[in-house]
This record gives C-alpha cells, sequence and structure tokens, in this order.
C-alpha cells in the first residue's frame, strides 16, 4: 500500500502517539479507516443537501470505543474537503452543555468557534483567516470596477459592498448586530484599528459578559451579545455567513453527549433536550440554512427511559426505530445511526494498516507476519464477550502496545508476550469458575 509512503511525518508522529494512548487522532483519520462505508455515504448524503442551502441532524449512538469519536474526525476531513466550514466540541460535567444557568451553553459556543476550522486551517482557530479571505475577495471585487485602497472613495464603496453582502443576515435573530459587527471588523481591516478589530472578534467570540462592556469596546452599541440562551442563534447565523461568503456550509459536531444523560437535576436534564428538540426542529423544518449537526452518543444516553432522550417524549416519538425497523432490513436514512461492531475482516484489515504505519513511523521493517496478524486478531475476539463487545479503541490500544514493546525491547518476542496475556486470561478465568463467576458478567 502507497498510502503510509506519503504521509507527512508530523501526521504520522500525532497518529501513531494518539493510537497508542487510546486517543482518537484529530488529524490522520482517513490514513487508518477501515469500513464505515454505508454510515458515510449515508452523512455525506445529508451533508449534500447542505451544500443545496438545506440543513440536517444526526445522531451516532455506540458504544465508548467503538469509533463514535474518530467517526466524528474522519468527517471533518471530508467536509473540509469539500469545502465547509467545521467547528466541533466534547461537552464536560462542569463546562460546557447545551444550556445552562452558569454558561455552559455560552462555553460550548466558545469551544466551537475556537475549533472552527477550513480547509485552510484543519486544525482549528480558523476564524481570523475565514474572514481574512473574504476582505480579500472584497478587495478583488473593487478591484475590478478600479476602486483600490488608495482611492479617494475607497471607504465609502467598502462600505457599501460590505454592508450589502451582509443585508441577507439582518432578518434572522440576532442578525443585525451579527451584520453590524462584521461590517465593523471589515472596516477596521482596512482602517487598520487592530484595537476595533480584537473587540469585534471578542463579540463575534461571545467573551462579552454584558452589553455595556460590549459598547465600551466596540465604539458604538448593540442590542444583545452572545449568551446562554441564544448561542444556536448565532450558529445558525455563522451557516448562513458560511454560504455568503463561499464556503458551502457548516458542519458541527458534537461529541459526548453522555454529560447530558449524566445531568443530576432533571429539569436541568430536559433543558438540554428541549434544546436538542429545537434543533431537530429547525433543522428537519426549514429553520436553518446551510447547517448540519452530528450528535455523538451512547446507546444509553439514547435509550434510556428514565433519563436519556427517551425519557424526553417529543425526543423519544422523533428518533425511535420504526414499527418496521424489526423487519430485518436496515435502514441510514434515519436520524439515528447506530454504529455496528466492525467484522473480523475489517479488524484485520486494520491491523495490517496499523502495521504498515508503526513500522513507517519507526523506519523498520514490520515486526509482525500475516499469521501473526491472525493469531492477534484471535486472541483479542477469544477474550470473553469479544465476539460482541470488543471495540476498535481497545484492541488497538493492545496492538500498539504490543508492536512499541516489541520494538523498544530486543529481548522480547509475539510468541512470549501473547503467551504471557494467555496465561493472565486462564488464571482470571480459573478465579472465577472458583467463585462461582462467570467472565461474561464483567465489562470488558
Amino acid at each position: 500500500m502507497e498510502q503510509e509512503k506519503i504521509i507527512p511525518k508530523r501526521i504520522l508522529n500525532q497518529l501513531i502517539a494518539a493510537l497508542s494512548a487510546g486517543v482518537v487522532p484529530r488529524t490522520g483519520a482517513p490514513y487508518i479507516a477501515i469500513g464505515r462505508n454505508e454510515e458515510i455515504a449515508a452523512l455525506l448524503d445529508s451533508m449534500s443537501r447542505v451544500s443545496e442551502g438545506g440543513a440536517f441532524v444526526r445522531f451516532l449512538i455506540g458504544r465508548y470505543g467503538s469509533g463514535k469519536s474518530f467517526l466524528i474526525q474522519l468527517l471533518r476531513g471530508y467536509a473540509m474537503e469539500r469545502g465547509f466550514l467545521t467547528a466541533d466540541c466534547d461537552l464536560s460535567t462542569d463546562q460546557r452543555r447545551l444550556c445552562g444557568g452558569n454558561g455552559a451553553g455560552l462555553a460550548t459556543y466558545r469551544e466551537l468557534l475556537q475549533n472552527l476550522a477550513s480547509k485552510a486551517a484543519p486544525d482549528g482557530g480558523a476564524l481570523p483567516l475565514v474572514l481574512s479571505r473574504h476582505y480579500t475577495s472584497i478587495l478583488s471585487r473593487l478591484a475590478e470596477n478600479g476602486v483600490f485602497p488608495e482611492s479617494n472613495g475607497f471607504l465609502a464603496a467598502l462600505q457599501k459592498e460590505v454592508f450589502s453582502t451582509f443585508s441577507a443576515l439582518e432578518n434572522s435573530v440576532g442578525g443585525f448586530d451579527f451584520a453590524r459587527v462584521l461590517s465593523a471588523y471589515f472596516m477596521a481591516m482596512a482602517e487598520e484599528n487592530e484595537e476595533r478589530k480584537s473587540a469585534c472578534l471578542k463579540w463575534l467570540r461571545g467573551e462579552f459578559s454584558n452589553k455595556t462592556e460590549a459598547k465600551a469596546e466596540l465604539g458604538f452599541r448593540v442590542s444583545g451579545i452572545v449568551d446562554d440562551e441564544n448561542w444556536y442563534d448565532y450558529i445558525k447565523l455563522w451557516a448562513v455567513f458560511a454560504r455568503h461568503i463561499g464556503y458551502t456550509g457548516l458542519i458541527i459536531y458534537i461529541d459526548e453527549c453522555i454529560i447530558l444523560y449524566k445531568i443530576v437535576n432533571r429539569v436541568a436534564r430536559e433543558n438540554n433536550y428541549e434544546k436538542i428538540l429545537t434543533i431537530f426542529n429547525d433543522t428537519l423544518q426549514g429553520r436553518a440554512e446551510g447547517l448540519g449537526v452530528i450528535f455523538g452518543g451512547t446507546p444509553q444516553f439514547l435509550e434510556d427511559t428514565r433519563r436519556g432522550l427517551f425519557s424526553y417524549e417529543a425526543l423519544r416519538s422523533r428518533l425511535a426505530d420504526s414499527r418496521f425497523a424489526d423487519a430485518g432490513y436496515a435502514t441510514l436514512s434515519s436520524p439515528v445511526i447506530r454504529l455496528r461492531r466492525l467484522s473480523d475482516n475489517e479488524l484485520y484489515a486494520l491491523l495490517c494498516r496499523l502495521s504498515k504505519l508503526h513500522a513507517v513511523q519507526r523506519g523498520e521493517n514490520e515486526l509482525l507476519s500475516e499469521e501473526q496478524l491472525r493469531e492477534f486478531l484471535s486472541f483479542s475476539l477469544s477474550r470473553a464477550g469479544a465476539s460482541e463487545l470488543l471495540t476498535p479503541r481497545e484492541m488497538i490500544r493492545d496492538f500498539m502496545t504490543l508492536l512499541n514493546i516489541l520494538s523498544e525491547n530486543e529481548g522480547a518476542t509475539f510468541e512470549s508476550l501473547l503467551h504471557a496475556k494467555r496465561e493472565d486470561v486462564s488464571v482470571l478465568q480459573d478465579e472465577n469458575e472458583e467463585i462461582g463467576v462467570s467472565l461474561s458478567e464483567f465489562s470488558l
């Protein structure tokens, strides 16, 4: 395979380090993408609707380590290659939720803006670059009409061009302030007013605590700021703005939604579910333009009727499987995509890919033969419950650890390492048999 020979060294090092630590790589995901073709095709089809001005919402549901976060990072790359802006964030227990009286919703917005990415800035932090790109395109249009920065009427012509660009935003919730601040940013660029530019970026990122503070730094009055209640309205504005300045649209990814399930207070939990319902209705009823939203969560987050999404009747009625779903046929057209376990052949192909990449990164020959790779997979699948519960993350971490040990220790052999692990499993099985406990009761 030629792919691993051309992977940039920096990306390869980050990829191997992340996989060895059991962390989803933010870059380099396409180099180890195995399987998930049907899921990817379904999500790319949804993105095609966004490119036509539509919107969508999808829920990626799978157990911990099943590949949700990896698929999200893979889709980020596909989206940027297709001209989308992307933004992603992980929810967290003490900081980021979809709403909350302590600024938790605003924290999610700020994280999304911080992670805004484009093809030219795939690692995030793309907001200044995106705005600069649009400013350059405005200058080009003016130059075609004979108006240059040194011309007497340049600022007036620039202001007219900027206002015409953002007039479509003004009818949306928060759109007037959004358009005005963007206009002020571009005028500050023309005037080389760094202080005004910084204040505009601060407003756009939701970093002002009140309107008085915003007015003092911006130099003009705004009717509102981004806050816990309205941050999603500004996400919709960013999606419209993205399309108006030449991007295909905006795709946002919100992972670790199990955090919402863990909210103890029922009212606070349902407020977050209400925000999901709002996003669901907006995207599917035509009240959002150029926006795709992908949530990542566990089956528990979705299906638990006491605290999960199914505890909220309005969402359960929209997301529960149809009565025809039990007829033996699968569909990926519904909002919920449940990640299946990778097949044994796909897991074997993944091991082969990882073995080659590890060898390239270390600058050495592959450490394991095809027969040994099959033996490692057989050993991994022989664990109690592995046929159903084995996750890619678990297997990858074990495999990368094995390769690193073999590479760094001259006396280590594949046979001795696997034999030692077999003995560990055997001892554990014997101990559980003595106390009358089945290994299948343990979560692997």
